[in-house]
C-alpha cells in the first residue's frame, strides 16, 4: 500500500520559512515524480512544484519560483519543499503526490495527474 505523509506545516509570519516533508512508504521515490500542490479555501487545487527524483529535474509554478525549493533524500525516501519568503497568499493545505512514470507527467504541474496522494498539511501565513 502506498502512503504519503506530509508534515512540517504550521503558522508563520509573512517573510518566514517552512520546510514541508513528504515521507513515502510502499514505493521508492527514486522511481517516481513527486509533486507538491496546494488548495486554498474556495479555490481550486494548483500545482506548486515537482521533482523527478531519479534525475533531479525540477519544475516550479511561477508563484513558487525563486522562493520554494524542492529536494529529495533517497535514503529517507522523502521529498521536501523548502518555502522561503512566505506570503499570506501562500496560505493553503499543501499536498504531496506520487506519479509514475515521471516522463509521462506534463510540465504544467497538473495537480491531479498522480497515482497517489497524501492527506495534506496546513500552512498559514499571517500578515
Amino acid at each position: 500500500e502506498v502512503q504519503l505523509v506530509e508534515s512540517g506545516g504550521g503558522l508563520v509570519q509573512a517573510g518566514g520559512s517552512l520546510r514541508l516533508s513528504c515521507a513515502a512508504s510502499g514505493i521508492t521515490v527514486d522511481d517516481y515524480a513527486i509533486g507538491w500542490s496546494r488548495q486554498a479555501p474556495g479555490k481550486e487545487r494548483e500545482g506548486v512544484s515537482r521533482i523527478n527524483v531519479s534525475n533531479g529535474v525540477t519544475y516550479y509554478a511561477e508563484s513558487a519560483k525563486g522562493r520554494f525549493i524542492i529536494s529529495s533524500d533517497k535514503a529517507k525516501n522523502t521529498v521536501y519543499l523548502q518555502m522561503n519568503s512566505l506570503k499570506p497568499e501562500d496560505t493553503a493545505v499543501y499536498y504531496c503526490a506520487a506519479g509514475w512514470p515521471p516522463s509521462e507527467l506534463s510540465r504544467k504541474l497538473n495537480p491531479w495527474e498522480y497515482d497517489a496522494f497524501g492527506q495534506g498539511t496546513q500552512v498559514t501565513v499571517s500578515s
